[in-house]
């Protein structure tokens, strides 16, 4: 099965969607001009919907031709706080802000498919389409579900899709297991007791106190967590003094902590203390450390991911999906939605060019047919038109 002609034929009006909202961009949960948009859209498509999950998220949901499971498809739609340095003429109109992740083109994709399925609904069960709010380090994912995502649209399987660069064009990829890190942030305050910087011997210097610490912190990979394991520590942030000849009374740092096993992360949270409150000791400072855990890893599940790859194979060839593709470091709210239901995450390659996050990052066009045909194709292989073709599928 390759992609869907009728998608196909879909792809200048899901061009001019994704660049009307690339042109409109909206950070997270004030995603209000973006989800009147969606909204409108989905209301042409004849496809009810639900507003105000997560405060700017929609919930869409489609009948099959019969009755049977439901299934949710998942679409980011925030921006991030980068000023656009493209210079297209659907750049953003928002000083300060534009789509820098493809969440844009993660909508228009959604969308092409429920209008598309709308039209045929050659599935039985349900599909919702969940286009969430503030994926963006704010956890809209998050705030979905403790607001009741999966009671109030009850779905026993979700999905999730995100544009990949530096992957080949045209190519899906995904494996079961940690696609993508759990994402950690930490706080290390050193206070010492200030001086001139020419009688360092009457005070004590948080900067080498600090220095120490940002050295040491890297034994916590290379020492502390098991090779076989992975694990990123990173100091991001060092503030401290302001004078050129005074020693400050306190420097803070702060960084993120990356990994993908919980015993990990509670290994590297352990030791991160241990070595600051240890140094800061030894030379007669106060360390304090704040260490807040953001979002888990993103885990997908053996019998979705198996679905999601062979609906990938159907819509651009087998050759075509990468069934074991290195776990990445970057991390991702929909991991909220996998920890509640059994869900597959793919990677969707872009080719080369400019990455994720990047003032000059512009999504991929040509992606469009490709991703909303593998919605199609999932939803038509997960939701088979009889118990006995569902059998089959899974």
């Amino acid at each position: 099965m390759p992609l869907v002609d009728e998608i196909v034929t879909l792809h200048p009006e899901m061009t001019a969607w994704r660049r009307a909202l690339h042109a409109m961009p909206e950070t997270a949960f004030e995603e209000h001009r973006t989800a009147a948009f969606v909204a409108e859209k989905l209301a042409s498509f004849g496809i009810p919907f639900e507003q105000g999950l997560a405060g700017t998220g929609i919930i869409a949901t489609l009948h099959g031709r019969e009755s049977g499971p439901s299934i949710g498809l998942r679409a980011d739609m925030d921006a991030l706080d980068i000023q656009e340095a493209t210079n297209l003429p659907y750049r953003s109109t928002v000083p300060g802000k534009m789509h820098a992740c493809g969440h844009d083109g993660h909508m228009a994709m959604l969308l092409g498919a429920a209008q598309h399925l709308a039209k045929t609904r050659n599935f039985a069960g349900t599909v919702h389409f969940i286009f969430q709010p503030a994926e963006e380090m704010a956890g809209g994912g998050k705030v979905m579900v403790e607001q009741g995502l999966f009671e109030k649209f009850p779905m026993s399987q979700v999905f999730g899709l995100h544009n990949w660069p530096g992957q080949a064009f045209g190519t899906f990829s995904g494996k079961p297991g940690p696609m993508l890190a759990a994402s950690d942030v930490f706080e290390v305050t050193i206070t010492g007791t200030g001086a001139h910087g020419a009688m360092p011997h009457l005070g004590i210097d948080p900067v080498l106190v600090a220095a120490e610490i940002i050295s040491s912190l890297q034994s916590i990979t290379s020492r502390s967590v098991d090779p076989n394991e992975s694990a990123v520590v990173s100091v991001t942030q060092i503030h401290g003094g302001d004078a050129w000849n005074i020693i400050p009374g306190e420097v803070v740092l702060r960084g993120t902590v990356r990994t993908f096993r919980p015993h990990v992360r509670a290994r590297v949270e352990e030791r991160l203390r241990a070595i600051t409150h240890g140094i800061c000791a030894a030379h007669g400072a106060e360390g304090k450390v704040w260490y807040d855990y953001r979002y888990p890893a993103t885990v997908n599940t053996a019998g979705e991911t198996a679905l999601a790859q062979a609906a990938a194979g159907d819509a651009v060839g087998a050759d075509n999906v990468i069934p074991d593709p290195a776990s990445s470091m970057a991390s991702e709210d929909f991991a909220y939605m996998l920890e509640a239901r059994p869900g597959a995450y793919l990677w969707l390659g872009s080719g080369a060019g400019i990455g994720l996050h990047n003032a000059g990052y512009d999504f991929n066009d040509a992606l469009l047919p490709i991703g909303a045909s593998y919605w199609v194709r999932l939803t038509e292989r997960v939701l088979g038109m009889s118990a006995g073709e569902r059998r089959i599928n899974f």
